[in-house]
């Protein structure tokens, strides 16, 4: 498995945006390039997630690459990945702990984790000295995070994607949302979010709510979702940092995802996208999918795969089927 290293940043956008946001920086030593065409990747995550979340992905998309570039028709250099957090998960709701409690208590709009992205990619801080408008820029957004990347897009200066891959899109028809926004909202409030140890905490997700996912995910979740007490009232023990009253705020955002919807179309027809979709539907029907395919998208996904979304390696095999479809103008046919 090739080696991925990492580099984290807080970026601070004031006076922009009230809030700050974590950055991390993503690269394989010996995979990397800095040819003109070279694509960056910019990965968002779900909701209840967090930015390292992507590291196994990306261990298995660069191992995938590494292995196919010998075989496939085409190929494509990744210059690294940066992975934007949702200003009220993972290490930025801890870093944002107090401003959230300023007008984010009850509802934490998704647009706002497409301004952090937008404002990240554009420059409006300060904190990455990096030019990314001259980047090959490829979106990768999974669940809220698909959301993220569709609604960055609507800010100005506009952000050039040169692809865009949505895995398990949360992007809603208003009548498929009044449907399932009640679960989501129940599973994040009834979820427990503090527990007497990380061990027990680690036993609980791996007999329950983690049990089917890769033994990666569930360590990485443990060791960057989690902050140690004394927090949220108690002396001892360890708490989720994205807590359930912010998850359930971020649920209680309606508006998100129906809009993404809206933009879904004028999306495809600038930006080659692509689908993948969950072989495990735990929480949308298929009626959703077809919404989001054909009248959506109108038919405009590039590709359309499924994976089983608790498994990287399925996750970055659909990814890699992406990047190398001749849509991609960096995707290079070899002689």
């Amino acid at each position: 498995m090739p080696r991925i290293e990492s580099e984290s940043f807080i970026f601070d956008p004031r006076p922009h945006f009230p809030l700050l946001i974590s950055v991390k920086r993503y690269w394989s030593p010996g995979f990397e390039s800095t040819d003109e065409d070279a694509i960056t990747l910019v990965l968002m995550h779900a909701t209840g997630s967090h930015n390292e979340s992507w590291e196994p992905v990306l261990e298995e998309l660069y191992s995938v690459n590494g292995t196919a570039s010998s075989i496939s028709k085409y190929s494509f250099k990744i210059r690294e990945a940066w992975a934007i957090e949702c200003p009220n998960h993972g290490s930025a709701a801890a870093l944002n702990e107090e401003a959230l409690r300023s007008g984010y208590q009850s509802v934490f709009p998704w647009a706002d984790y497409a301004r952090a992205v937008h404002l990240v990619l554009t420059g409006f801080g300060k904190g990455i000295d990096v030019d990314f408008r001259s980047r090959r820029l490829v979106a990768v957004g999974h669940s809220m995070g698909a959301v993220a990347a569709i609604l960055a897009r609507t800010y100005q200066p506009s952000i050039s994607w040169s692809a865009a891959i949505l895995i398990e899109p949360l992007i809603l028809a208003h009548e498929v949302n009044r449907e399932y926004e009640l679960p989501f909202f129940n599973l994040a409030t009834q979820r427990t979010d503090i527990w007497p140890s990380r061990e027990e905490a680690g036993n609980q997700f791996r007999d329950t709510l983690l049990k089917d996912w890769d033994p990666r995910i569930i360590d990485l979740y443990l060791k960057y979702s989690l902050r140690e007490a004394p927090t949220a009232g108690k002396a001892t023990g360890v708490a989720l940092k994205c807590t359930k009253s912010l998850e359930a705020a971020t649920w209680r955002d309606t508006t998100g995802r129906i809009e993404a919807l809206g933009h879904l179309s004028a999306f495809c027809n600038d930006v080659p996208t692509h689908a993948v979709f969950g072989s495990i539907s735990d929480f949308l029907p298929a009626k959703n999918r077809d919404l989001l395919v054909k009248q959506g998208a109108a038919g405009n996904f590039k590709t359309v795969t499924e994976a089983v979304q608790t498994n990287p390696q399925a996750i970055a095999e659909s990814m890699w089927i992406a990047l190398i479809h001749p849509s991609s103008s960096y995707a290079k046919a070899k002689l």
